[in-house]
């Protein structure tokens, strides 16, 4: 089940069919034919939202090879950036208590780890620990930077239905936490746990030598 408006944006569905009709090669005069309705009553249905006529919805869905809930809210699983811009959007930067106060206690961040042919980014779940990032990894695992190494960190958040959202990015060395006591607190923190699973005793933290962010508001 889908966490969406309740009455989705007409002008959005619309473009989503464009979007996915595009893809399969149809035009309009297809899909109304296919979906067994007038051509002239599918640009009055797609004017007037899925509100006017939910069962036509229905079978424009099956044309177009998705589900109702798909089609009228976009892909569960689908990337951020589909909603579009939101009105007249602007970007505002943000201080550094504004960061870290947008980033929280934990959550899910990507790590920049300057490897070779080229740097390479990947999800891990942090802890935020006095004004810094921890994550846990492998000895050999993937996200495993090597010590003291310069990295990113980066955390944000998209509101597709507003076209709202913010962005923090932290610079600075990683380094493995060695002290037993410093790693028993770490494992203790909310948001400790590895969503990747696995074997994954060692903690990694950054300690930004520097912290901004960025804010995409509109109106």
């Amino acid at each position: 089940m889908h966490d969406t408006p309740a009455t989705p944006d007409p002008a959005v569905v619309a473009r989503r069919i464009a979007e996915l009709c595009e893809g399969l090669g149809l035009d309009d005069e297809d899909l109304a034919r296919r979906a067994a309705m007038a051509p002239r009553y599918l640009r009055h249905l797609l004017e007037a939202g899925p509100g006017f006529d939910p069962a036509g919805f229905v079978r424009i869905a099956a044309v177009l090879g998705t589900s109702r809930d798909e089609l009228l809210y976009g892909r569960a699983d689908a990337p951020p950036g589909h909603g579009g811009p939101g009105p007249h959007p602007r970007l505002q930067n943000l201080t550094e208590a504004e960061c870290w106060q947008l980033v929280g206690t934990h959550g899910v961040g990507r790590i920049g780890l300057p490897i070779e042919p080229g740097p390479v980014v990947l999800p891990v779940n942090y802890v935020v620990d006095r004004a810094s990032f921890a994550f846990r990894t492998g000895e050999h695992h993937a996200s495993a930077p090597a010590e003291g190494a310069a990295v990113s960190f980066q955390v944000d958040r998209i509101d597709e239905h507003l076209g709202r959202g913010w962005s923090v990015l932290a610079l600075g060395p990683a380094h493995y936490v060695a002290d037993p006591a410093e790693l028993q607190r770490l494992t203790g923190l909310p948001g400790a746990s590895p969503w990747a699973g696995g074997d994954r005793p060692r903690w990694v933290r950054i300690r930004p030598e520097e912290i901004s962010g960025r804010r995409l508001v509109t109106g």
